[in-house]
């Protein structure tokens, strides 16, 4: 049976079990072992190794200790404090509240690394006042449905950190790539939800006035987050510590900040311990099986022949990044960020590298799709992780008011496209 054939059985049956509600994982395990059991001549002891070889890494070390360490910051009460001191600093910005979702999103992305813990954090935090002071409600959802992907984007990334590991690239090079795109777009985020309610200004009451003795007092609730923040993140730019390292003080530091807001107890540190286990698994599952997918793919010869196939379509630099911004766009509605960039990346990366893009800078670009996936249907993560806090809106109308702000991601794909420095400045001034 040739390539092509056993690719399109294979693929069938993996959107087969999806489409029944099988767990991507799970799909995808069980995809590979009927490709190793019926097309291919190895020994099924290769499983075992693939499982070894794609989790047995230092690098992935960091995702557990970073998780937990975003879990005891969410339950110590310091996030309702980084929101109440940036109101005082930002709050005055036409959009008010929507314009702190964003700005709040972007430093807790570089504590939690996680999108659904900060869609579903700033859903029980931000969107109560929101509806209080009378925001609409498209505003409200938009700005935290869409605020919650850059904990993806802004360093530490979960999904960089895979992608790290998966590529044998630099996690603390990924880091540093993504600190200016992540700057930009939580800038570009902020200017769409300021120009959003100044074309509609029934979208946001006017901001209270805030005092400068209150903003000075306000700069107190931040200095946990910018001390550890510029702790774990320095270290790490400073080339003191590896990743791993710079997690493992985060997580100790986190603890720290937890016991002085008087928060820190067993079932906090409980809590953290379970939702590092319960996501670093699902993570790990996923890692495996999509090793073990792209094993029997690259062995049969498809993973070759697919990249020729899309060099060969002659669309030169920018029609090729246009074919795989479509093609991301598309399968980021149905797939798990990770289990498409894991899926993806075997045949994904001699097409990019061909063209002469950098693997550094593909990681930053990748995340930014992923973060479009998540707030897309009929599978967008963070829709659904909203829909679970606040189930009075429903997916599409949650779907609804994020598309403003989605054209604003769309745009930051073609900046970095058209500008890849913007990624690759910061890494070669620090390396």
């Amino acid at each position: 049976m040739g390539a092509e054939l056993t690719t399109v059985l294979l693929m069938g049956g993996l959107l087969f079990l999806l489409a029944f509600g099988v767990e991507i994982a799970v799909a995808m395990g069980l995809i590979a072992s009927v490709g190793f059991v019926f097309f291919l001549d190895k020994s099924l002891i290769q499983i075992a190794w693939s499982a070894w070889e794609s989790l047995n890494s230092f690098t992935l070390l960091a995702m557990p200790l970073f998780i937990f360490m975003g879990s005891i910051f969410s339950g110590s009460g310091a996030v309702q404090a980084l929101f109440g001191a940036l109101d005082k600093w930002i709050g005055f910005l036409p959009g008010g509240l929507a314009s702190v979702v964003i700005a709040a999103n972007a430093v807790f992305g570089a504590i939690s690394g996680s999108s659904v813990a900060a869609a579903a954090t700033f859903s029980l935090i931000a969107y109560p006042e929101m509806e209080k002071r009378n925001y609409h409600p498209k505003l409200s959802i938009g700005s935290i449905a869409v605020g919650g992907t850059l904990s993806v984007l802004v360093p530490p990334s979960l999904i960089l950190i895979v992608y790290g590991s998966w590529e044998n690239q630099s996690v603390a090079r990924l880091f540093a790539a993504a600190m200016i795109p992540g700057v930009i777009l939580s800038l570009l985020l902020l200017l769409t939800v300021i120009l959003w309610v100044k074309l509609d200004p029934s979208m946001a009451p006017r901001p209270p006035r805030v005092s400068w003795k209150e903003r000075l007092l306000a700069i107190k609730q931040l200095l946990p987050w910018i001390g550890v923040v510029v702790t774990v993140m320095g270290s790490i730019f400073g080339g003191l510590m590896t990743p791993t390292e710079a997690a493992a003080l985060g997580a100790v530091l986190s603890l720290l900040v937890a016991w002085g807001y008087g928060n820190l107890s067993y079932k906090i540190i409980k809590v953290g311990f379970l939702t590092a286990v319960r996501v670093t698994a699902m993570i790990g599952f996923i890692i495996f099986a999509a090793r073990l997918l792209a094993f029997v793919f690259q062995d049969i010869g498809a993973t070759e022949k697919l990249s020729s196939y899309i060099l060969n379509l002659g669309l030169g630099k920018y029609g090729t990044m246009t074919f795989l911004v479509i093609l991301y766009l598309i399968l980021g509605m149905f797939f798990d960020s990770m289990a498409m960039m894991l899926l993806t990346l075997p045949f994904v990366m001699p097409v990019l590298i061909n063209i002469g893009y950098d693997p550094i800078w593909w990681g930053v670009t990748f995340v930014v799709l992923a973060e479009i996936g998540l707030i897309t249907p009929p599978f967008g993560l963070n829709l659904f992780t909203i829909h679970g806090v606040l189930p009075k809106f429903s997916v599409v109308f949650i779907a609804r008011s994020s598309l403003p702000l989605l054209g604003t991601m769309i745009l930051m794909v073609w900046i970095l496209i058209f500008f890849p420095k913007l990624a690759l400045w910061l890494p070669k001034i620090l390396y």
